[in-house]
């Protein structure tokens, strides 16, 4: 079901990646970022990118990557996506629960969430219910599309 990312496999997963960075809701990309950017972005950049399929459909995605270099690349950060479609189905929770392990086995040693935004929370429940805490809100970090200015949570986990 989750399997290492193929450039043929960005293709399918597009739509997905498009559809949430257009909500302008819960990633800090620009809504008009073009499929060989957001590929570079998810793909290239980061250690590792991989999808969740089932069914030969792709319904989600995360890459993983160190969160800074030199002292602090034993912290990884990652980022996650799942279809409109296939949200509510335990994706999510599967791809972080992957995501740990596969840390554990490239060296991290702990996991570090960004900029969780504070109005997503279905994800910043599903983050405490997997042992992240919340470490740091930056105070109106995130321009919502439709709700305007929010915070921004830091959220953390030694793995």
């Amino acid at each position: 079901m989750i399997k290492e990312m193929q450039e043929s496999d960005f293709k399918a997963f597009w739509p997905i990646f498009s559809d949430i960075v257009d909500a302008q809701e819960t990633y800090n990309f620009a809504a008009d970022i073009n499929e060989r950017d957001a590929y570079n972005l998810w793909c290239v950049g980061p250690s590792k990118s991989y999808i969740f399929e089932q069914n030969n459909q792709i319904l989600g995605s995360y890459y993983i990557k160190a969160n800074a270099l030199g002292p602090g690349d034993h912290v990884c950060n990652c980022g996650y996506m799942v279809a409109k479609h296939a949200r509510g189905q335990g994706i999510a929770r599967k791809m972080c629960e992957h995501s740990q392990l596969e840390a554990i086995k490239m060296g991290f040693k702990a996991m570090q969430f960004n900029s969780v935004v504070s109005t997503n929370a279905t994800a910043i429940l599903l983050w405490q219910k997997l042992g992240y805490k919340t470490i740091g809100i930056l105070p109106k970090a995130y321009r919502h599309k439709k709700q305007g200015f929010v915070d921004s949570l830091i959220m953390y986990k030694e793995l």
